[in-house]
């Protein structure tokens, strides 16, 4: 889509420049002759202020080249005889110093403001003399239209910093703030642990003890009293097998506690990794099973944080990934034929983070190069019985 020029122009130049142009038309057509002119009007200085007004739409965008200009400018002026500059010119000239204040370095600014008031000041501009008087005058003039603009960009310079700090400031209370969350859920997962599954743990083992004690007394008989101890002791298990995956979500980050991918996403991560030239194949044995939410993104992360890796450091190698479905427990692998350097995991927690997300489940992970070739990642996470993927969809 094609943009006018003007509407990059900032308003308050804009309307700047409409004004030294009102007001340079108006001097033509009123006071011309005060500045020496034989008439009123002079038409030509119509033209002259068009010409500077657009000068200022755009002293933003080139500070110095805007500034050489209307010192030309004011040359070609003088040149056609006139003594004194007109309050258009007088005001454009004011703007452009103060505008080399505010948009350019103090080094680079302060030269070119003192060449501008030297050049005035020698008489360089209209090719006379000055008096003492007004060489004081113009270097007072412009030296105070270059310190406005210079104050304005320390102010600016300073709002920004500050703006930068409070910003910053902001992202460590947020920070403080979510490790401090972090740690609390920590501190109640451990008292949770402590407390709770060692209870339940302690009930598990009085049961069995209890139930296989009255199997004995009973020469190895049912009797529906072990039937309830051995219902109460499998209840208990399941409990602190559940209890664990719960405190196992509570130690997990708080935005990985909302609705995160699963394995049943690792298809499509497969499809985003194949376009970087990574031949990838995936294998499933066993019936799958749905798996704690918890649990399930830990396992998508550990494959998603190899596969990263072996985009990073294997090459244009081939890749398997095997899920493999136990009645106890779910075993990841995710290997390649790279170039077999040990190569250290980077996303996120990197090697450290899949072991902990492993442990946390208590699971376990290995990785390292194969003799053949290439790395492998392996990772055993126990698991609850639960539904197959089947049932639990139909």
């Amino acid at each position: 889509m094609h943009v006018s020029p003007l509407r990059s122009v900032p308003r308050v130049d804009l309307l700047i420049g409409l004004a030294i142009m009102g007001l340079g038309a108006l001097e033509a057509f009123t006071v011309a002759t005060r500045y020496g002119a034989a008439q009123n009007p002079q038409l030509w200085w119509v033209g002259q202020a068009l010409v500077t007004g657009v000068l200022v739409w755009y002293r933003r965008r080139a500070p110095v080249v805007v500034f050489i200009l209307m010192i030309l400018a004011q040359y070609a002026w003088h040149r056609q005889g006139h003594e004194q500059c007109p309050v258009w010119q007088l005001a454009a000239l004011l703007i452009v110093f103060h505008t080399i204040g505010a948009h350019l370095p103090v080094r680079n600014g302060g030269t070119w403001a003192l060449a501008g008031i030297l050049v005035f000041d020698s008489g360089a501009v209209d090719h006379r003399f000055l008096p003492f008087e007004e060489v004081i005058f113009l270097t007072v003039m412009f030296g105070s239209a270059y310190a406005t603009g210079l104050a304005l960009r320390g102010y600016l310079l300073r709002a920004h910093r500050m703006s930068e700090r409070a910003a910053r400031l902001e992202m460590e209370r947020e920070r403080r703030a979510a490790e401090a969350v972090a740690a609390e859920r920590n501190r109640i997962a451990r008292e949770l642990h402590d407390v709770v599954a060692h209870s339940v743990s302690m009930m598990v083992m009085q049961a069995g003890a209890l139930r296989r004690r009255m199997g004995a007394s009973q020469d190895g008989g049912d009797s529906p009293d072990a039937a309830i101890l051995s219902g109460i002791e499998q209840a208990g298990r399941d409990a602190v097998d559940e209890l664990r995956i719960m405190l196992g979500a509570l130690r997990m980050p708080q935005d990985e506690a909302l609705p995160q991918p699963g394995l049943d996403m690792v298809p499509n991560l497969i499809s985003t990794v194949r376009s970087s030239g990574l031949r990838v194949t995936l294998e499933t044995e066993g019936e799958p099973v749905h798996l704690a939410p918890g649990l399930d993104l830990s396992a998508y992360r550990i494959v998603q944080e190899a596969l990263t890796n072996a985009v990073k450091y294997a090459g244009e190698a081939d890749v398997r990934i095997r899920l493999v479905y136990r009645p106890d427990r779910l075993e990841l692998e995710v290997s390649d034929n790279g170039g077999g350097a040990a190569y250290a995991l980077s996303t996120g927690n990197g090697l450290i983070g899949m072991r902990e997300r492993a442990e946390l489940f208590g699971g376990s992970l290995d990785a390292g190069p194969l003799p053949e070739g290439g790395f492998r990642v392996r990772a055993t996470l126990p698991i609850s019985q639960g539904a197959p993927m089947s049932e639990a969809t139909s």
